[in-house]
């Protein structure tokens, strides 16, 4: 069993879930239920679902592993919407979204090296 602090990708996750965080703070009052929870929960699942598959076996952590991913591509989308819906500047998206899409190749990767040692 792995202690999840150690691996870079739950760290690249972390931070990606403190920057969703951060920029939902200046979303309207009446996002808080919709967008903002939303983007917050999708944000949360890929450190949370990295951290559950480190204490379990090596084929419950690669379901693990796919569920963060799915959770980073949700966010994606979350991202995208909510520049388009002016809640977040482009650059701010532009910018969450590329950590997005690190974390989620990071994954893959993760997830290849796992399946390819068992």
């Amino acid at each position: 069993m792995q202690n999840f602090r150690d691996l870079k990708v739950w760290a690249k996750a972390h931070e990606l879930a403190l920057g969703v965080y951060r920029a939902t703070t200046a979303f309207p009052r009446e996002e808080l239920y919709g967008l903002t929870s939303q983007m917050r929960r999708s944000a949360v699942s890929v450190p949370s679902n990295i951290a559950e598959g480190c204490c379990r076996s090596a084929g419950d952590f690669g379901r693990f592993l796919r569920i963060a991913a799915g959770s980073a591509s949700e966010l994606e989308y979350q991202l995208l919407l909510a520049r388009d819906l002016e809640l977040l500047p482009p650059a701010e998206s532009q910018e969450l979204s590329e950590r997005a899409i690190e974390v989620k190749r990071m994954l893959g990767a993760f997830l290849s090296r796992l399946t390819t040692d068992n």
